[in-house]
This record gives C-alpha cells, sequence and structure tokens, in this order.
C-alpha cells in the first residue's frame, strides 16, 4: 500500500503508456510485477474474465520468478450460486491452485438481516447498498490490506459507467492501484482465450448470465441488453450497476421500479 498518492499517479501513467503496446494479458501482467513494488492481489467472482486472469496469474506465479506470485482470493459472500460453488472447485483442480475465501463477519450478517430482513435488498437502494458493504466491501478490506496493486476483470464493453476504464487507475480510498487487464478486451475475445486454455466455464454462462454475483441479485440477460443488465435488475433503468467494489466516478440516484420481491424475467 502506498501512502503517497503522487507515486500511484506516477505509476499508473506509467503501466497506462507501456500497456498500449501490448495485448498478451501474460505480458501485462509481468509488466506490472515488474513496475509495481508489493504484494499482486486478484480478486475473483468466477466470472469469464476472472477464470483468465486466474489462469494466466496461476502461470505466471508457477512459472516465472514473481517473488510471492499473485495473490488469488473470492469474497464469498454467503449468496452465491451453486453453480459458482462447482466452478470453483473445478478451477483449483484444472490449475492445482487453492484460492483463498474471505466471507463477510457472521456478527455484520446478522445485524443486516435482523434490521432489514434476509431480502431487505429489494426494499431500497440503500438497503441493497448496505448488503453489499457487509458481504462484499467488508471482506474485500481485509483482502487488500497491505497490497500494491489489485487485479480486477474490468472491461469497457460490460457497461456504460464502465466505458473508458484504463489499464491501470488510481484507487485514493485504499492506497493502491487498481489494475485492470482486460480493459479494451471483447467479450468474444475473452471466451476464444479461454477455449483455448481450455479453462473450465461457469454453467451459468450458457443460460445467459453475463455478470455473475449474488444469487438473489443477478438473472440472465436478454441478446439486447448490456451485460451487467442482469444485476439488481428491479432498480431504475439507467442507474449504476455497480455494489461498490468498483463505483463509477458519481452514482445516478435509482429510485426502486417495484416494490416486494421483483420476478426476474424470463
Amino acid at each position: 500500500m502506498f501512502d503517497n498518492s503522487a507515486t500511484l499517479t506516477i505509476l499508473a501513467a506509467g503501466l497506462n503508456a507501456a500497456a498500449f503496446a501490448m495485448t498478451d494479458i501474460a505480458a501485462r501482467l509481468a509488466l506490472v510485477r515488474d513496475l509495481v513494488p508489493g504484494r499482486l492481489c486478484l480478486t475473483t467472482s468466477f466470472g469469464i474474465e476472472d477464470q483468465l486472469l486466474t489462469c494466466v496469474a496461476a502461470e505466471l506465479s508457477g512459472g516465472v520468478e514473481l517473488g510471492d506470485g499473485v495473490e488469488i482470493v473470492t469474497l464469498d459472500t454467503g449468496r452465491l450460486f451453486p453453480e459458482i460453488h462447482d466452478v470453483w472447485r473445478l478451477t483449483e483442480r484444472h490449475l492445482g491452485i487453492t484460492i483463498a475465501a474471505l466471507s463477510p463477519p457472521a456478527a455484520s450478517v446478522a445485524a443486516l438481516v435482523a434490521r432489514d430482513g434476509n431480502d431487505g435488498f429489494t426494499a431500497s437502494v440503500a438497503n441493497r447498498r448496505a448488503c453489499c458493504h457487509v458481504r462484499k466491501l467488508e471482506p474485500l478490506a481485509r483482502a487488500l490490506s497491505g497490497v500494491a496493486a489489485w487485479i480486477t476483470g474490468l472491461r469497457g464493453e460490460q457497461s456504460p459507467d464502465r466505458e473508458g476504464v484504463p489499464f491501470a487507475e488510481v484507487d485514493a480510498a485504499r492506497g493502491l492501484l487498481k489494475i485492470n487487464p482486460l480493459f479494451d478486451w471483447s467479450r468474444a475475445s475473452v471466451l476464444a482465450e479461454l477455449g483455448a486454455r481450455a479453462m473450465p466455464v461457469s454453467a451459468l454462462e450458457g443460460r445467459g448470465y453475463r455478470s455473475v454475483g449474488c444469487a438473489p441479485c443477478t438473472r440472465a440477460v436478454r441478446p439486447d441488453e448490456p451485460e451487467r443488465a442482469g444485476r439488481w435488475w428491479w432498480e431504475e433503468l439507467g442507474a449504476a450497476k455497480e455494489c461498490g467494489l468498483h463505483p463509477p466516478a458519481a452514482f445516478t440516484t435509482p429510485t426502486m421500479a417495484a416494490s416486494g420481491s421483483p420476478p426476474a424475467p424470463v
């Protein structure tokens, strides 16, 4: 973790300049390894982007001198799809690695449920963000403690809010660099590379789930919808589809499209 924001800004600028000269993911991760002093952490939710990055990070950590390598962790919110647990096991077996899991504090979850109910996140945007904070942001803070660079699967093509996402950006609040190696990759390119590497992919992918979070908050998307349209679909159309891990510069102020627990379109 860096104390000096000027240092972060200089590092990010250098990484962005260098990244445009390469598209290979291994080369981009090696660039981060060479230029960023300190620990590197990749967080995975087992979507296609994270599967590709996990594969490459595991290869680099095992086959190239990376010191302690790239730490790979997942946030186990307690509300994941069974299919995500399945691909988690397959991935560990395929790569011969163990992916560390960080869960929300039991006391925080209990307090949240006591206050808002088990599925209270459908009642208001404030409730939904409170749930995301407990189940995702608290574990993420522990995952990134002391980390110099956080590697994510963000792509500019995923949603209007993510258009223009850079290779490297400064996360001033956390005092680290956020690295997005797939920032300029298309969905088709990611899938093609996964196929070439024979990496496991969640069964949800074949059922139209293009961005997968907690099971109650995710539905499949229609062909004409953005990839993240299936996240918190009951919130106002055009609302930022983010949980707080990767907040856009400014959230819109969404309202709920309907009260109660909304059915997912079929």
